[in-house]
């Protein structure tokens, strides 16, 4: 994203790169990639989670970022054990760019799976209206029609109104 060397202690970039020595030491070529940083940490009862830039970090890396909050359950209400998930999305006002996002949720919420499906957006550069696009699983227990990863892009997109379309 920010196609710069950024300081990440990550155990999965470790690997990443890892992998990568390994192979060019046996006469491969394969390059790392680059990382857009997501983690996730359980606290007692719940999960957090990110990936990209938050708004001061989009900002100081020369974006226009805007910031919204929003909220969804992790699956449908009717069905029993249901969570209400935060997330937190940043893209960039101009352009509507996907920059980043947070996720606080129940563990059992799934905000690994959520913060996953938005880091792979972020690495293949995604508009956040993009994210509207994707199909993702539903089941009611498991679930919803729209996703809170697409809820909160929707959310962002009624705050945002990016003011033109991307040349990407």
């Amino acid at each position: 994203m920010l196609a710069r060397n950024v300081y990440l202690p990550l155990g999965t970039t470790a690997h990443k790169q890892g992998r990568v020595a390994g192979e060019n030491m046996v006469g491969g070529t394969r390059s790392f990639q680059g990382c857009v940083g997501t983690q996730v940490v359980k606290v007692f009862e719940l999960a957090v989670a990110r990936t990209g830039l938050r708004d001061a970090e989009a900002r100081r890396a020369g974006f226009d970022p805007v910031t919204v909050e929003s909220t969804a359950w992790d699956h449908k209400v009717y069905y029993p054990g249901a969570h209400e998930l935060r997330i937190r999305v940043t893209g960039d006002r101009l352009s509507g760019r996907f920059l980043g996002a947070q996720v606080l949720g129940h563990w059992r919420a799934q905000v690994a799976k959520r913060i996953d499906v938005f880091a792979t957006a972020l690495f293949r550069g995604m508009q956040v209206d993009g994210l509207n696009d994707l199909d993702l699983s539903y089941t009611p227990p498991l679930g919803s029609p729209w996703d809170p990863v697409q809820i909160a892009a929707q959310a962002w997109g009624r705050h945002a109104q990016p003011t033109t379309r991307p040349l990407i």
